[in-house]
């Protein structure tokens, strides 16, 4: 009975390590035919779903999921320096969100400082000279997490490599908002009236007034959890964007379901309604 066991255990180490090699192999070819076709996202969208999810199928606390997810934030951001993808938008806490249980949100605005503050001293960040904006709104936020925001901002604002974008306290309609919002107060102060502006406004005046409006919009949208859905993600810079949704949950999400996600991107032909 022992040696067959022992000769079951044999058995079940060969077939790991033989799906291990083949999955790197995989992965290989994926990296290199994605390299070689060139064509990358120019402004890449991230739609981080399914942390919680992630935690319950692993019998874990939902923080824990959280947790890995910030995890999971660092491994990507290295792929997409290692691609050269000029800039990437990560959605990591909506508007909608704020309305979770106070213990799970206090844990993510926690994590959320955390990694700011880390962010700040990353060689990775300053080796490349990533610049790091963190867009949405953030009246609410405790003043500590503000802070590490703000310096983490603040601490970048001069480079002018990869543009990074963390979406926190966004939602795609509070963002339209809030655009059209700074757009009149910016006519009323030039002494427009309402009827002057509503008669002059066109789609540029709002997009001028953005989060991320000095980047070009979203042409590549990956969600991940297997949602099919928007949620409302830049629902304005989104219109002609490319989506793609990933059947795994956020921290599961490997560099093969990346490669993936980009190969099928380099396939697709788009037209801009034309």
């Amino acid at each position: 009975m022992a040696s067959l066991k022992s000769a079951l255990r044999t058995a079940q180490h060969v077939r790991t390590a033989t799906r291990g090699a083949l999955l790197w192999g995989y992965e290989q070819r994926l990296a290199r035919e994605v390299g070689e076709h060139g064509k990358l996202p120019r402004h890449l969208g991230l739609i981080l779903d399914g942390n919680r999810r992630f935690a319950k199928a692993a019998g874990l606390q939902r923080e824990m999921g959280h947790s890995f997810g910030a995890d999971k934030a660092h491994e990507v951001l290295q792929w997409c320096l290692e691609l050269g993808i000029p800039s990437a938008t990560i959605w990591v806490l909506s508007t909608d969100n704020g309305g979770r249980d106070p213990e799970e949100l206090a844990h993510i605005l926690g994590l959320l400082e955390r990694e700011a503050r880390q962010l700040s001293v990353d060689p990775r960040i300053h080796g490349n000279r990533v610049r790091v904006r963190a867009i949405g709104q953030h009246d609410n936020f405790p003043p500590n997490v503000l802070a590490a925001l703000n310096n983490l901002e603040e601490s970048t604002a001069h480079y002018d490599g990869m543009r990074l974008n963390i979406a926190v306290g966004y939602g795609g309609r509070e963002e339209i908002t809030d655009a059209v919002q700074s757009y009149l107060r910016g006519q009323a102060a030039a002494g427009k009236s309402l009827t002057e502006v509503a008669q002059a406004i066109t789609p540029d005046d709002i997009g001028a007034h953005l989060y991320a409006a000095d980047q070009p919009d979203p042409d590549f949208i990956i969600r991940t959890s297997g949602e099919i859905r928007l949620s409302g993600f830049m629902l304005w810079q989104s219109v002609y964007s490319e989506y793609y949704f990933c059947d795994v949950y956020w921290p599961g999400f490997r560099r093969v379901d990346f490669l993936r996600a980009l190969r099928d991107f380099q396939g697709r032909d788009r037209r801009f309604g034309k």
